[in-house]
Order: C-alpha cells, then structure tokens, then sequence
C-alpha cells in the first residue's frame, strides 16, 4: 500500500496497516483521481520527514543504517526529526526501509525543482544597477554565471568591490573572495591606516555543500545589497560605513559545477582522496582545524550512553556523504578560506549560509557540553536577527547552539571561526524552508530568502555597533 500525495503516515513492519492523514500545510503537488494520484507517487521523489523526537537511539541507529543499504539519502537530522530523500524509482528503497513503528509525512517533489533550465540569458543581459529592478536574482545560475556576477559587480562599482584570487579548487579552479569596502575611497583619500582598521571585519559564505543553491544565490543577493543605493528598500550600502565585507560566494565550484551537470543533489567537493578510492570528495564542513576527527559518524548523534553500551557502524570510507577526509584542512578549499580568513583585520562576524532548517546557530558544534565565553551576546545577538527575520516575511528563525539544532558534528567551519579565527560572532544559517521542498527550493522564493537574509545581516550588525544600521 502507497500514501499518496503530501501526508501523515504510520508505518508498521510487516502485517500492520498504515494509518493516513492529511496534512494540508505540507501540500506541494496537486494531482486529480486516484489513478493519477498513485502514478505521481510512484514516479516523483519524495522527501519523507520522520517524527523521531522519542525514539530510542537504537531505533535511530536502525534507521539511519537502513536508509543507507536502501540507497537513499539523509537530508537532515534534529533532535526531532529524520529527513530521508527517496528518489523517483523509490519502490525498491521503501521495502528496505523497514524500521519499527512510526510517524511519517511525505513531500513530493515536482520533477521541475529536480532539473535544470539550460537555456537562461547571459549575465550581460541582467541589470546590477538597480536591487529591485534587477531579474537577476529570480532564478538559479551555474557556476560560469556566479563567476560573471562577481566581475560585473566589480566592473560596475569598481570603488566598492574588489574580487581577490584566494586560490585553486581541488580540480583546479579559481576561487575567489569578494571585498566590499568604502576602504578604496577613503584610501584615495589619504587616510591613515588606523582609520581604515577601525572598520568590522564581516565574513559571509555560500554554500560549503554543494547542493545547497539557495545559499549561494542568497550569497549574490547579498554582496548586491552592499552596493545598492541607499534609497532601495533592502539596501545593505550603509554597513560600509562600519564594515568591511569579505564574501566568499561559491567556497565549493567543483562541487557546485557537479550538482549543474551531473547530480543535482552532490553533497561534497570533487577531490581525488587516494589513488584506489572507490568514490571522490570530502565533506568540507567537517574538515576544518578545530576538535577534527578522522571518522565521520552519526555517533555524535546519538547521546553517550548509547555510545557507551553500544558502537554504530561508522560510514568512514569515501563514498559517504561525511567523509572528512585524512587530516584536517586536506580539501586545498577549506584551506584556501583559512588562509584567507586569517590575514584579514579584526574580523568580529562571520555567517555560513546553509540549507535547510531556518535556524541561526552559534557554538559549538562538536559538543554541547563546553559553553562559548560568548554565549550570552551570541544567543542576544542571534535572537534579535531571528526577530529581525520574521517581520519581513512571517519566517520564523530558530536559535540555539549547532549541537542543538541538528547534532554533534566535528571539524565545522564554525567553531573553527569562533575558537581558532577568533570570530566571536560566528554561525551557520539555515535558510528556508522547513522541509517542503527541503534543498530543491524553488526559484520564486529566491528574493524573499534574500530580503529576509537582508534583515538578519542588518540586526547582527546593528547587535554589534550598538547602533541602528
């Protein structure tokens, strides 16, 4: 028996039944009849949300090695739920997936989310004079079209913006970080250098993992905000006065070229890992210099006593989506950003755009049991953005520790900003939406994740100056 359609569902091993129940505020797809209907299902993808929240961890460990023989994949996990991504041919999939009773709902995804146009205009049509006016920003773009943007921007306000070469990709291409600054004019102005070093530091990333596009499109529409006129309603121009910003678009081209040209859902970047490896890639966010580990497991999911009594099975080998590699910093992108990251001047803000969850979260990530020295002003400043968020749109932010939010992972670029770069304002938001669409959002929502984005940037650095910006 199938659950057609967006729903909720409790599956039972076999010889039970499953229950149905609509959940109308999921819906994603409407199809009519019921012939139809179970076509669609059958043949779309589907993003399936367990409810998890009073498992026990075997139960967890159980479904997380299961949906892994299955073949299918973890989208997110949270204290609460499970996201396992069933691609369209998921009969197969379902049958191994066979765990003890639970609750489910299922989204399918439209077949239009999961492809790509191919047939956009060049950026030399596209209009950067104007935030608003601008098409730009209205659908996804390849990675030849990021690469355009970030030297239109410059070619069109060469006073704000300058691209700086940070290094080589692991397949060798360029990568580039993005400098935002009225430094250049006041240089021009014979101003001392201490005077430029009194301007914040404010560090903003793309997508570290590669299938996250809603990161790196939000990336561009902030780098654009920053020169917009001040008279544009999300205009970020009037940070310049304070900030010096440093945007690192696209930290993964390898991965993010892939995800347009051959796996629309490739997680990681595209490094060689050794000369008999089965698979290619690390997980770059669990491959920074700080609390590393040379096993990449979902045991940090699971709380100590289970750990204590019973060992998961580890995905340590390359083919898993969280391999993080040798040693610390081996993928040559997280240590090209590294090394960017630290010869810049009293950098104070750092945010990772991720998807999905819409969650702003601060140290740590490896553990919850060691508290930040800056705790209180991160989770004030992170609540204020989280506020901020939902007057433009009704979107509701989460906040809390990384730890908290999803689970304990080592080897993130957040605590390695906040402990070893010295950022004190550091953290990972995860952008819409909640688990509709999951990572293949569509395009529409693409400017309204960026003015909400906008909002957030706003409140940490108002936060942080103690003035409204």
């Amino acid at each position: 028996m199938i659950c057609p359609l967006v729903f909720g569902c409790l599956l039972a091993t076999s010889g039970f039944a499953r229950v149905l129940q609509e959940v109308p505020s999921q819906a994603v797809l409407t199809v009519e009849g019921e012939e139809t209907e179970s076509l669609a299902y059958e043949t779309a993808p589907v993003l399936r949300r367990y409810n998890i929240q009073f498992w026990t961890e075997e139960d967890k460990a159980a479904l997380l090695q299961q949906t892994e023989n299955a073949g299918a994949d973890v989208w997110q996990l949270t204290p609460a739920h499970a996201d396992i991504f069933l691609n369209g041919s998921h009969d197969q999939q379902l049958d191994e997936l066979l765990i003890p009773p639970a609750s489910y709902t299922d989204s399918l995804l439209p077949h239009t989310l999961l492809g790509v146009n191919q047939h956009q205009p060049p950026s030399n049509q596209w209009n950067f004079s104007s935030l608003d006016n601008s098409t730009f920003h209205t659908i996804y773009h390849p990675l030849q079209e990021v690469e355009d943007f970030i030297q239109e921007l410059y070619r069109q306000y060469p006073d704000l913006v300058t691209p700086v070469n940070i290094g080589h990709s692991a397949e060798g291409r360029e990568m580039y970080a993005l400098q935002i600054t009225k430094s250049k004019q006041v240089k021009r102005q014979h101003a001392s250098q201490h005077d430029n070093a009194r301007k914040i530091g404010f560090v903003l990333m793309g997508a570290q993992h590669a299938r996250e596009w809603i990161a790196t499109s939000t990336a561009m529409y902030l780098a654009h905000a920053l020169v917009a006129e001040v008279s544009e309603p999300y205009s970020l121009r009037k940070l310049l006065d304070s900030f010096d910003f440093h945007i690192i678009i696209e930290p993964n081209p390898d991965g993010y070229l892939y995800t347009w040209e051959s796996d629309r859902f490739w997680y990681k970047n595209r490094q060689v890992v050794g000369p008999n490896a089965k698979c290619v890639g690390i997980d770059m966010n669990r491959n920074w210099g700080y609390k590393w580990k040379p096993k990449s497991e979902f045991g940090e999911y699971f709380d100590d006593s289970f750990k204590r009594n019973k060992k998961p099975r580890v995905p340590t080998d390359p083919c898993s989506h969280w391999y993080p590699g040798h040693r610390a910093f081996e993928a040559p992108e997280v240590n090209n950003i590294a090394n960017y990251i630290t010869t810049q001047p009293n950098l104070q803000a750092f945010v990772e755009l991720r998807s999905y969850g819409q969650m702003l979260s601060s140290p740590y990530s490896y553990s919850c049991k060691r508290i930040p020295k800056d705790a209180e002003d991160q989770v004030e400043a992170a609540m204020g953005a989280a506020k901020a968020v939902k007057e433009v749109h009704g979107t509701t932010f989460k906040t809390g520790r990384l730890c908290e939010n999803l689970y304990k992972a080592p080897g993130n670029i957040v605590d390695y900003m906040f402990a070893r770069a010295g950022i004190k304002y550091s953290y990972a938001a995860h952008l819409r939406d909640t688990g509709t669409y999951g990572f293949s959002l569509p395009p529409e929502w693409i400017r309204p994740v960026g003015e909400e984005t906008v909002a957030l940037i706003r409140s940490l650095a108002a936060f942080m100056t103690g003035r409204k910006v």
